[in-house]
């Protein structure tokens, strides 16, 4: 299993802090789990959608789109901080 968790304004619109999810076949990057995420509907497709800033983490290290998942991961999905 994979664990995916939700962070701030993520964890509002979807009501769901996190979850374990068995990886479907051919999701195996940050970007593809978004995807997979995303075909749910709803607030899932809202939150997640292309267009909409959202960063991610994989065993607690800054995520890029293509950047590997697998089952036994860690990936966090969060809005953009800024710091100050």
């Amino acid at each position: 299993m994979t664990k995916v968790l939700y962070f701030a304004k993520l964890r509002e619109d979807l009501g769901c802090e996190s979850e374990s999810l068995a990886l479907p076949e051919g999701v195996k990057t940050v970007a593809s789990l978004r995807v997979h995420l995303a075909a749910r509907g709803g607030p899932w497709a809202s939150a997640l959608a292309p267009e909409r800033a959202v960063r991610a983490a994989v065993n607690q290290q800054i995520a890029k789109p293509e950047t590997p998942v697998a089952t036994g991961d860690e990936v966090a999905f969060f809005p953009p901080v800024t710091g100050g």
